[in-house]
């Protein structure tokens, strides 16, 4: 089991190798990355290494499981946005979050993808980021439906299965696979599509401006708690 450093200046040894560990990942995939050149690029000793750490596996499931949470936090979230009562602007902002957080953390995330499809614990650390978006989407739902805004008939566990999985998988093809779409047009068609599929088409804002003028308006699409 790798060393919970009890000192500060261990703290900040074990947190520099992590940081060192992804821009090595990033720059040489995970095959190639060496452990001296993960220790060289932290500044410290290869022996150094195994203070914190097991094996260079140990590291990156540790970066993976970071980099994981960081797409999730929805933390550069308005305050706004995130408490307003407009559920369109809700699922707007953290559609826009995602797709920024994952632009963000692109090169880390192709070699988390590749890895996960060989190693069980990194796979775990994928399913765990899914059932956590996919529990808070599915509450974002429930509470819809008791507001009377999304369409009854839906089964909430259904639907955030099905939606976050569209998001996510959308992610993976504009920044990894390399399909070309434009940010701010991502956001927007996502929201669209998310909102129509529950049946958000009333008592409803934030609706594109360029629709308005359409017969019935059609909304946008991700949720935060």
């Amino acid at each position: 089991m790798d060393s919970a450093p009890r000192s500060a200046k261990g703290r900040r040894t074990r947190a520099r190798l992590i940081e060192a560990g992804k821009t090595v990942f990033e720059r040489d995939g995970f095959l190639q990355a060496r452990i001296s050149d993960i220790a060289a690029e932290a500044s410290v000793s290869h022996g150094s290494f195994y203070h914190y750490f097991e094996s260079k596996e140990s590291l990156f499931r540790e970066v993976a499981e970071q980099v994981e949470a960081r797409l999730i936090s929805m933390a550069d979230i308005p305050a706004d946005a995130e408490h307003s009562g407009d559920p369109v602007e809700r699922i707007r902002a953290a559609n826009r979050s995602y797709l920024t957080a994952y632009k963000g953390e692109a090169r880390i995330m192709r070699v988390i993808e590749e890895v996960s499809r060989y190693d069980d614990e990194v796979r775990q650390v994928r399913i765990q980021r899914d059932k956590h978006l996919g529990a808070r989407t599915e509450a974002s739902i429930k509470r819809l439906q008791a507001d009377g805004l999304a369409d009854p008939r839906i089964d909430t566990g259904y639907a955030a299965e099905a939606l976050g999985g569209m998001v996510a998988r959308f992610a993976e093809n504009f920044f990894i696979a390399g399909h070309k779409f434009e940010l701010d047009k991502a956001v927007e068609q996502l929201t669209i599509i998310w909102a129509n599929a529950l049946g958000l088409t009333h008592g409803t804002t934030g609706y594109l401006e360029q629709e308005a003028t359409h017969t019935r308006p059609v909304p946008p699409a991700t949720f935060s708690s």
